[in-house]
C-alpha cells in the first residue's frame, strides 16, 4: 500500500513537473520564470534538509490539529444526533462557524493568539472538523433499527451503547472520512503557516514566493507530497487495525 501510494504521488508530481518544462522550452522562459533542471538540482541540494524538517514540523501540527477536530467533531456528533433543541442548537452553531472562511477568521485568530503553535493548530482543525462533523453527525442520527431494536424492548438501550452499535456498523465510513480529513488538517497547517506564522514549510513557501523563486516552491511541494502520502498510509493501517480489532472482539 505504501509504495503504491508513493508511486502515484511521484508519478503525478513527474508529469506535472514535466508539463511545466514543456512550457518552459516551448514559450522560451528564462530561468527566472520557471527554472531549469540545472536550477532546479541546485536548489534541491541547498534546500533540501531544511525544508524536510519544515514539513516534519508542519506535520506535526497537522496531526495534533486533526486529533483535536476527530475529538470535537465526535462531541458534537453525539450531541447532535439527539432530537432535541440541545442537538439543533449544535447542528446549526457548527453550520454558522463554518460559513466564515477561513481567510477571513486567521486575522482574528493571531491577533488574539499570536503566530505561534497555537494559531496553527487551531486553524488546522478548524478547516478539518466540518467534513467531520457532517459525516459523524450522519453516521449516529441514522438507527440501527434491527440491532437498537432488540435492545430497547429489553430494556438494555443506553446512549452509550447506541453510539457504540451505529460506530460499528459504519466502521468503514469513518475510517474514510478520518482519513480523508487528514489532508485537510496539512492543508489547514500550511495556509496558517503562510499567512502570519515563523516555521513550519508554509512560513518557508511564503519566503519562497517573496523571492519569486520557484524551484524553492517546487521542492518544497515534492516533501509535502511524499509526507502526506506516508502519513495517510499510516492512517489507512491504524484504521485496518482497529476494525480487525472490532470484528474479532
Amino acid at each position: 500500500m505504501l509504495h503504491r501510494r508513493i508511486l502515484q504521488f511521484l508519478l503525478i508530481y513527474v508529469l506535472g513537473l514535466t508539463s511545466l518544462l514543456f512550457i518552459k522550452y516551448v514559450l522560451k522562459l528564462s530561468d527566472y520564470v520557471i527554472p531549469g533542471p540545472q536550477g532546479l538540482s541546485h536548489t534541491v541540494s541547498c534546500v533540501f534538509v531544511k525544508y524536510f524538517f519544515d514539513v516534519m514540523n508542519t506535520l506535526s501540527v497537522a496531526v495534533i490539529g486533526h486529533i483535536i477536530s476527530v475529538c470535537l467533531a465526535t462531541i458534537v456528533g453525539i450531541i447532535g444526533r439527539l432530537n432535541s433543541w440541545a442537538g439543533s442548537f449544535v447542528k446549526v452553531a457548527a453550520y454558522n462557524i463554518q460559513a466564515y472562511p477561513i481567510v477571513a477568521v486567521a486575522p482574528i485568530i493571531f491577533i488574539l493568539m499570536g503566530d505561534g503553535i497555537s494559531s496553527r493548530l487551531l486553524i488546522a482543525a478548524v478547516i478539518c472538523y466540518f467534513p467531520l462533523l457532517l459525516s459523524f453527525i450522519g453516521i449516529l442520527s441514522e438507527p440501527v433499527r434491527d440491532i437498537e431494536h432488540f435492545y430497547e424492548v429489553t430494556g438494555r438501550m443506553s446512549w452509550r451503547l447506541q453510539v457504540k452499535i451505529r460506530v460499528f456498523e459504519n466502521m468503514n465510513k469513518l475510517a474514510t472520512v478520518i482519513v480523508g480529513s487528514a489532508t485537510l488538517a496539512m492543508v489547514g497547517t500550511i495556509v496558517a503557516e503562510f499567512i502570519a506564522a515563523d516555521s513550519g514549510i508554509g512560513y518557508s513557501i511564503r519566503i519562497a514566493l517573496y523571492q519569486s523563486d520557484l524551484s524553492k516552491v517546487l521542492v518544497a511541494l515534492f516533501l509535502i507530497g511524499i509526507c502526506t502520502s506516508l502519513w495517510l498510509t499510516c492512517l489507512e493501517r491504524i484504521g485496518y487495525l482497529i476494525q480487525n480489532h472490532f470484528r474479532k472482539g
